[in-house]
């Protein structure tokens, strides 16, 4: 038998027990009742001590003969008595309302004891009458029996409150029978935080041992945890709770009722719950809007929970009402991602453990979880590791991104472009810098003196159409990473205060998924700076500050693109890396987008790329045109032609205003002719 049988086997005889003391008690008020007639009514009885309330026969002991007292296990009436502070006679309340729970013969004795066939249930006059020492206070709303909601009073509107039916609450009763579990007015609004079997990172337990230390030589204070991982903070906090023997429950600051007395009732029964099992709250307030409803619900409920509180926030809140321990806590440092990575995958897979650590920033559960479904998929093929570990860094944080920015599939390769080598240089710099930075920042040691991030911002300058977006692709294609376009023009929010906390959430994910951002229209924000006239202006202002420290702190690569650099403010301009100028094609550059612009196998005539490429248009252009000659040869059912080409040229011409002579398609007229 276990310890928990052998408790509970003892906890029911001496339940079992109690109960029989207790008919004993209703059996004889009950035989006075109906023997006195001379007595007053039965109402008025328990003002005056009466005979059933000597004691009863002393209850059988827990104990069994031969059993050692000392050694016995505490009851859980005992337990919970002591525990919320219950006087003797309110613990033979609680006893006489939870036996009308456990024991059918309790309530014809209880409409016997009351000389009424309409009361089979218990109420305090009975309680009065019935055990020693009684106190009229017990029934009072401060007192622990309504308090903690140990018992309810369920008094009609002409009752008086002494005959009013008593009912013990089915939380106390189970917990009287040895069935301990949350109470299901609290298990809806809480969770469980998230497992994680590893080992915590070093500079994760350092925060696990300097909290525990702190909680070991004060009160429980509300634990603070700061930072932009909530799962690095729910990891420290799931560790103390561990070294403090403690349950973690979860609220969202949206399930904290914002109507005082519903968060009064609710602060009372998690109060009653962390007497009745090991306990500790974590709230998470990190999407709370602190000068929201939700936010000043948030501040109330950190003042009114008792016992051990994590509070899970971004930036430090203004002072709570409890004394407060802020903690920051990070996500792993680099190189613990890296043995994380390591230790994960195996040492066969160094090389791959130390790539994906240098390009995503995950925390160590998520590590867990790509690792371990990376080589599931492998399926003992150690060769497919690298590619399926990849995949799964990059698939984490893609469904963020989605509903923050406009995803941009990668294509385009390095022989799509069509720029001045100079221009390839850099971008080849660019890719270079971000798939070497761990090797730069972290082996050669320049993480340590870089003082403004250890991210990559660029600068794409050139007319609409030159292959700003295109680059941006290569990029992303060369690196196997994720790309998004945020449109710079449309970033101020209606809602003040929305934008910031959008731009966190997008900069946090991309961080995180190693994904490159491309910022269009970057002159609509980072434009010089002019006079302030309204509120707009002054948030919009706010907003830039806010992109441009993220940018810095950025560990990713961010590109800005814009169509107008002399419209960028110098300072800006001056503090970005790299600048990369996309000139509008030349002949050759357009002869050479030409040929690219038709896909290989393509059935077409004798096409003239030279004549082509002597119209004056970008790219973007040049592939429109490709793309809406395809349509015709298709409509005409025949190979792609010259004349089709030219025709599609047309459309373009007019589509961008431009000026169209008879000259630029005389080609296509003496065609029509010999036709």
């Amino acid at each position: 038998m276990s310890a928990f049988e052998r408790w509970q086997a003892a906890n029911n005889r001496y339940l079992a027990n109690e109960i029989a003391g207790l008919r004993a008690r209703l059996e004889r008020l009950a035989a006075s009742a109906a023997s006195d007639a001379a007595e007053p009514s039965w109402r008025q009885r328990w003002l005056k001590p009466a005979e059933a309330s000597s004691p009863a026969a002393p209850a059988v002991a827990v104990v069994e003969a031969g059993e050692d007292a000392d050694d016995a296990p505490t009851p859980a009436l005992v337990v919970l008595a002591r525990r919320l502070q219950l006087s003797d006679f309110e613990r033979d309340v609680l006893l006489l309302c939870a036996a009308m729970e456990l024991d059918t013969r309790i309530a014809p004795l209880c409409a016997r004891a009351q000389a009424d066939a309409n009361k089979p249930y218990p109420t305090f006059a009975l309680a009065l009458a019935l055990f020693d020492r009684p106190a009229w206070d017990a029934l009072s709303p401060e007192r622990p029996l309504r308090y903690w909601q140990i018992v309810n009073v369920h008094q009609s509107m002409t009752q008086a409150l002494v005959a009013s039916a008593l009912r013990a609450d089915e939380r106390i009763v189970s917990y009287l029978k040895g069935a301990n579990y949350l109470d299901d007015r609290i298990a809806p609004l809480v969770g469980a935080l998230p497992e994680y079997d590893g080992d915590a990172p070093p500079s994760l337990q350092a925060c696990v041992d300097a909290i525990v230390e702190r909680l070991h030589a004060a009160d429980a204070p509300i634990v603070e945890l700061v930072g932009s991982d909530p799962a690095s903070k729910r990891l420290v906090a799931a560790r103390v709770a561990d070294a403090l023997n403690l349950r973690v429950c979860r609220i969202g600051a949206d399930a904290i009722p914002q109507a005082p007395a519903e968060l009064e009732a609710l602060a009372r029964l998690w109060q009653r719950e962390c007497a009745l099992l090991p306990l500790a709250l974590y709230v998470d307030a990190y999407d709370a809007d602190r000068a929201g409803s939700a936010g000043a619900a948030v501040q109330r409920a950190l003042g009114a929970f008792s016992g051990l509180v994590f509070f899970d926030v971004r930036e430090p809140w203004p002072r709570v009402a409890r004394e407060t321990l802020p903690v920051d806590v990070a996500k792993p440092l680099p190189a613990e991602q890296r043995a994380l990575w390591l230790a994960a995958l195996g040492d066969e897979h160094a090389p791959t453990a130390a790539r994906v650590a240098v390009h995503f920033d995950f925390d160590a559960a998520t590590i867990a979880r790509a690792a371990e479904l990376s080589l599931a998929l492998a399926n003992g093929d150690a060769d497919q590791v690298p590619a399926l570990a990849w995949a799964q860094c990059v698939a984490h944080a893609r469904p963020v991104l989605d509903q923050l920015a406009q995803p941009v599939e990668a294509k385009a390769t390095w022989d799509d472009l069509a720029l001045p080598d100079a221009e390839k240089s850099l971008l080849r710099q660019i890719a270079d810098q971000v798939e070497h930075r761990g090797t730069v920042y972290d082996d050669y040691g320049f993480r340590a003196r870089m003082n403004r991030g250890l991210g990559i911002s660029v600068l794409f300058a050139g007319e609409s159409g030159t292959g700003k977006t295109m680059a941006a692709e290569v990029i992303a294609n060369a690196l196997g990473l994720l790309l998004y376009r945020i449109d710079l023009s449309a970033v101020v929010n209606k809602y003040i205060g929305e934008t910031e906390k959008n731009l966190r959430r997008l900069f946090d994910a991309a961080e995180c998924g190693g994904a490159i951002l491309l910022f269009d229209e970057a002159d609509a924000l980072f434009g010089k700076r002019g006079e302030v006239k309204d509120s707009h202006d002054r948030y919009s202002n706010i907003e830039v500050n806010y992109l441009l420290q993220r940018m810095e702190a950025f560990r990713g690569l961010a590109i800005l693109a814009t169509n107008m650099k002399s419209a960028l403010d110098g300072a800006f301009v001056r503090r970005l890396r790299f600048i990369v100028k996309f000139p509008f094609p030349g002949l050759p550059e357009r002869e050479a987008i030409w040929r690219r612009a038709l896909p290989a196998g393509l059935a077409t005539g004798a096409i003239d790329y030279a004549r082509l490429a002597r119209f004056n248009l970008t790219g973007a252009s040049i592939h429109s045109i490709a793309l809406n000659a395809a349509f015709l040869a298709a409509r005409a059912n025949a190979p792609l032609s010259m004349p089709l080409l030219l025709d599609a040229a047309r459309t373009e011409f007019r589509k961008l205003e431009k000026p169209v002579s008879d000259g630029d398609f005389r080609w296509l007229e003496r065609a029509e002719g010999a036709a």
